[in-house]
């Protein structure tokens, strides 16, 4: 890939989406916009690039921005996370307030396995504490193809293999006549699907009681990763808790958040203060 053709596909992943693509991984981008060149007819990337360049079309440049980036994801990615949400974090969320309802959402949730892992969860192992309890689960996602592989539900055979027990499979999922396993309807209905750019302003989708931003911030910028720890903070409820991915902080790139005192690797709203490293320890 040329270098001109690599620094505009480059730049239109940082400007839509604010995830950075080395030069070392241009490979990523050919095979991410392989399916739309070829559905567009072109003949190669530069010629993608031309068209993008040539004719302003916001919409198939955010088509393209969101192609590029990573859709990697699994059932009951991080278990232990899920299993701390469903057994502490959801039962003590619900008992600190009077509504019986619990919000959760999943912000660069892809193709939909974290959020039906979750409901899988809730719905085969609910704990006593949360008996009862209304629980919405709204999960969103920049790439429109990927939302819509999410909401209609239907996975391919290495999808479901991964993280996926075979209990499971059988009980949530059937077979259909393609051979992809599409999961039931009864767990469909519970979580909902929609798509956002963690960029932009989530203020339209409410406050939540729990977020989860799990292996989406590390792909991101400086800049991009405090924009959306913001953003996130704003739609935390309040007494809220953001849940990062394995190894992910939020340490120097927003004051708006804070290590949770009671659950590791969560974070809370903050009293505007800004943080050193060492109050993460």
């Amino acid at each position: 890939m040329q270098d001109g053709v690599f620094n505009e596909l480059a730049d239109l992943a940082l400007k839509g989406s604010g995830q950075t693509i080395p030069r070392s991984k241009s490979y990523l981008i050919e095979a991410r916009l392989a399916p739309i060149a070829r559905r567009e007819g072109f003949g190669s990337l530069d010629d993608l690039v031309h068209c993008l360049k040539s004719r302003a079309n916001p919409v198939f440049a955010a088509e393209c921005a969101a192609a590029l980036v990573s859709k990697d994801t699994w059932f009951f990615r991080e278990r232990d996370t899920l299993h701390r949400l469903v057994n502490d974090i959801l039962p003590m969320r619900l008992k600190s307030g009077n509504t019986g309802r619990l919000k959760v959402w999943i912000a660069g949730g892809s193709t939909g396995q974290e959020a039906y892992s979750l409901a899988m969860l809730l719905e085969d192992d609910l704990p006593a504490a949360l008996r009862g309890a209304k629980i919405e689960i709204l999960s969103t996602d920049l790439c429109k193809t990927a939302t819509e592989r999410a909401r209609a539900g239907r996975y391919g055979h290495y999808e479901v293999q991964k993280g996926l027990s075979i209990h499971r499979l059988m009980h949530h999922f059937t077979r259909t006549d393609s051979g992809q396993w599409e999961i039931s309807e009864a767990l469909r209905s519970k979580v909902s699907f929609r798509q956002h750019n963690l960029l932009e302003s989530a203020g339209g989708l409410g406050k939540f009681d729990v977020i989860l931003c799990r292996n989406v911030l590390s792909g991101m910028d400086r800049s991009a990763r405090s924009r959306v720890a913001d953003s996130l903070a704003a739609q935390l409820m309040p007494g809220g808790l953001v849940i990062l991915g394995q190894g992910e902080s939020l340490i120097g790139l927003t004051n708006q958040l804070e290590p949770s005192r009671d659950f590791r690797g969560t974070w809370m709203a903050s009293d505007g203060t800004p943080k050193s490293a060492t109050s993460a320890a």
